[in-house]
């Protein structure tokens, strides 16, 4: 019942990274950006949504308040997202790779350092020093649900689990059947063919950044469900286990993000229960299936999705 019930929490934790992940693929697998600073978006998207709350007359903890929070987050990421990729990436697109990288890492460092010094300049906001409490939403976060003898599972879990289910399938629907995915599709492979069939590649790169930072932002708000908090530096390690996650499943395939992911959650959760070991040990298991993953099958579980170009 123990590896069960850490099998359930290694569900919801991967479901988490695999979000994020998601975000990371989609951009990396049109201009071949490893950005950095998605896992800041993702600490944006957390942090816009307690925003909302911390805003709203009373401060509600009714369930009607949880779509407005999940509205804000995601117009903090994708806007700060947009911006980033605007004035930080575009002027550096056809510099050498090493360019737009020291710049992602820069990125990431500047958005955290704002939200710790800034975030309380803003009336009624705690400061961002210390951990924002995220509010205990009804129905939402708070109590387990019982699943059986000795199982259960948090409510935020059950968020993170269909937030995950629902995102893949609306991206998979946006991707292959609409106009703008197959655009996407098109500029991942050969952008330079197609801006010479009328695709606006710019914008196309924008919608990427965007969509990216939009799953971020479900993951930065699963995130305080899960642990009823969020702090300015809590993209960085998440981020890097994103990418991980990325990594693991096959660097450019979404369906192997997501596989990633869920595994790379599993893998922790279950480490935990290994002798000499412990939730303290969880980073370098995660760390050690990296390695493992690249060392006997570098291409990910699922097999990379990346386009040679000339």
């Amino acid at each position: 019942m123990v590896l069960l019930q850490q099998l359930i929490d290694g569900l919801s934790l991967g479901a988490m990274y695999a979000l994020i992940a998601v975000g990371y693929t989609v951009v990396y697998g049109i201009v071949q950006l490893i950005n950095f600073a998605h896992g800041e978006i993702f600490m944006l998207g957390g942090f816009g949504a307690v925003a909302v709350w911390l805003l709203s007359p009373g401060r509600p903890v009714a369930l009607w308040i949880f779509p407005l929070m999940l509205i804000g987050g995601i117009a903090v990421a994708v806007a700060v997202a947009l911006l980033m990729e605007r004035f930080a990436y575009r002027p550096l697109r056809n510099a050498p790779r090493l360019a737009p990288f020291i710049t992602a890492i820069g990125v990431s460092i500047v958005l955290q350092e704002a939200v710790r010094l800034f975030y309380d300049r803003i009336p009624g906001f705690p400061s961002a020093k210390a951990a924002v409490v995220f509010p205990q939403l009804d129905l939402v976060s708070g109590s387990a649900i019982p699943l059986g003898p000795g199982l259960s599972i948090q409510r935020g879990s059950v968020f993170t689990l269909l937030a995950l289910v629902l995102c893949t399938v609306l991206l998979y629907l946006f991707v292959n059947r609409s106009r703008l995915g197959r655009a996407m599709q098109a500029a991942s492979q050969d952008p330079d063919t197609a801006r010479l069939m009328g695709i606006n590649v710019d914008r196309i790169i924008m919608l990427a950044f965007g969509v990216g930072a939009a799953l971020a932002a479900v993951a930065g708000l699963a995130y305080g469900l899960r642990y009823t908090q969020v702090q300015f530096h809590m993209g960085f390690l998440a981020g890097l286990k994103a990418f991980t996650a990325a990594v693991l499943g096959g660097i450019g395939n979404i369906y192997g993000a997501v596989v990633g992911g869920l595994v790379l959650g599993v893998a922790e959760a279950l480490a935990t229960a290994l002798p000499f070991s412990g939730s303290a040990w969880k980073d370098v298991w995660a760390f050690v299936l990296l390695i493992l993953v690249l060392v006997f099958r570098p291409q990910g579980l699922l097999g990379a999705r990346v386009v040679d170009r000339a």
